[in-house]
């Protein structure tokens, strides 16, 4: 996958039902926390939160009530964010002697 942990990207696309991702979150900003290859999907910081319902568990010490939770988006709807130009981005490749390194298709500098 082209976006990896702790990049920031951009919001591009999003279903606008309100239930996951409103239509006022569309082009925010927010890093990425989680990962997911296997689903094709990424957890961006405040973006996609639900609240979620928790029972008491004193074995845990969890005290019950509503937590905020963010719910992973597909990738297809984020774009990254390069960090010499400040602008979202596609990401290309780039092999540099034995690594392959990330490069901003707009400026072509590494990401």
């Amino acid at each position: 996958m082209k976006i990896r942990k702790n990049d920031t990207v951009q919001i591009i696309a999003g279903d606008d039902s309100g239930k996951l991702l409103a239509s006022s979150d569309r082009g925010v900003r927010g890093r990425v926390l989680r990962v997911l290859p296997s689903r094709r999907k990424v957890v961006v910081e405040g973006v996609a939160v639900t609240r979620k319902a928790m029972r008491p568990d004193p074995r845990k010490g969890h005290r019950g009530g509503f937590i905020e939770k963010e719910m992973p988006i597909p990738v297809s709807n984020v774009m990254l964010v390069c960090r010499n130009c400040d602008k979202p981005t596609r990401v290309g490749f780039r092999i540099d002697g034995d690594t392959k390194v990330r490069i901003c298709k707009k400026c072509g500098q590494e990401v």
